[in-house]
């Protein structure tokens, strides 16, 4: 644990450090997000902040991190770097998604070849692969998509990594320990920068590099006090708020016949919470929160029966059924009030 708590100091002293000197550079390589009609903000913001919690948790992992298990070490962080980098150049030259897609699914085979991958009970080899694929690659996207407002995407990134560092540390795994004492770190150190009004933005090669990131420590999580057949469901309730959010924007653009992969709008959770009458500071908090609780949720469930992971995990679904039906009902209701408004 002390080498969690020395990686989490060093990624948090070089995203203090690194983030203001990426706001700097951003602007003469010309990484600038550009205010549009989808967007919240009003004048151009550096883009390159994910380029400082790249290199805040790169420094810390490899130069203060104990390199334990060094093949999956390596897969996991040249597999991020790949997405990270995939998002770079997204971010300075713009990438469609047909690449993006494929170098994140070419990143989640490097780790399904170095042994990293879903272990659910009772099914073959070749599901577990492609729910792995699947897991890498959703995630992943979901952080991007989340990544909408000041704060949002960090906030919740860092709320999820610190609850896999208390369930690391439960257990004694020092990998998972490690790489979540990084995220939490260089998240934190980001924050300081980006809370609202942000001046810089993490952009898509941070977006993308958490969620690959969170994603994978969501595999390899291990809880060695309970039966796989319930805590299958712990990282999906930590990273709840993103794949809620993902959710909710493929159903509601499908239900208006848009393509939800490629349909940009203000239609995600946090923009409807601000159409509520929300500030966009609340917006953030109340899913903060939000995350906190299901984390909350989860370590609950890592010492839970079958019987009580499943009510648990049941009474989550029911209030996120009803929380997509609400937000869309209300979307709606909105829409037909003001129809010349942005989808």
């Amino acid at each position: 644990m002390s080498t969690a708590m020395l990686v989490f100091a060093g990624a948090l002293v070089f995203a203090i450090g690194g983030t203001p000197l990426a706001r700097y550079i951003a602007p003469r390589l010309g990484v600038m997000d550009q205010p549009s009609a989808r967007k919240v903000h009003t004048k151009p913001v550096p883009l390159l902040g994910g380029v400082a919690i790249f290199g805040a948790v790169m420094l810390a992992l490899i130069f203060l991190g104990e390199k334990r298990n060094v093949d999956q070490f390596v897969s996991i962080l040249l597999a991020a770097s790949l997405v990270s980098f995939l998002g770079l150049w997204d971010d300075r030259w713009g990438l469609g998604p047909a690449p993006k897609l494929l170098g994140q699914f070419l990143a989640a085979l490097l780790l399904v070849m170095s042994g990293i991958h879903v272990a659910l009970p009772y099914t073959p080899a070749w599901v577990d692969i492609a729910i792995t694929l699947l897991w890498l690659v959703g995630v992943t996207n979901a952080f991007n998509l989340l990544d909408n407002m000041d704060g949002l995407s960090g906030g919740i990134a860092a709320i999820a990594a610190t609850f896999f560092l208390l369930m690391s540390a439960f257990s004694g795994q020092y990998l998972v320990g490690a790489l979540s004492a990084a995220v939490l770190g260089a998240c934190i150190g980001f924050l300081i920068y980006n809370l609202n009004p942000a001046s810089i933005f993490m952009g898509d090669s941070g977006a993308l590099f958490l969620g690959f990131l969170l994603a994978a420590i969501g595999i390899k999580l291990r809880f060695p006090d309970n039966v796989t057949f319930v805590t299958w469901m712990i990282p999906v309730l930590v990273l709840g708020v993103p794949l809620f959010d993902t959710t909710l924007v493929i159903i509601s653009r499908l239900r208006r016949g848009l393509n939800p992969l490629t349909t940009p709008g203000k239609d995600h959770v946090s923009h409807r919470l601000v159409a509520m009458n929300m500030t966009q500071r609340e917006a953030v908090l109340t899913l903060n929160l939000v995350g906190g609780a299901l984390g909350v949720i989860a370590i609950f469930v890592t010492q839970a029966s079958v019987f009580e992971g499943y009510i648990a995990g049941a009474l989550v679904v029911l209030a996120a059924l009803y929380a997509l039906w609400h937000l869309e009902r209300d979307w709606v209701r909105r829409k037909k009030q003001a129809p010349t408004g942005e989808a």
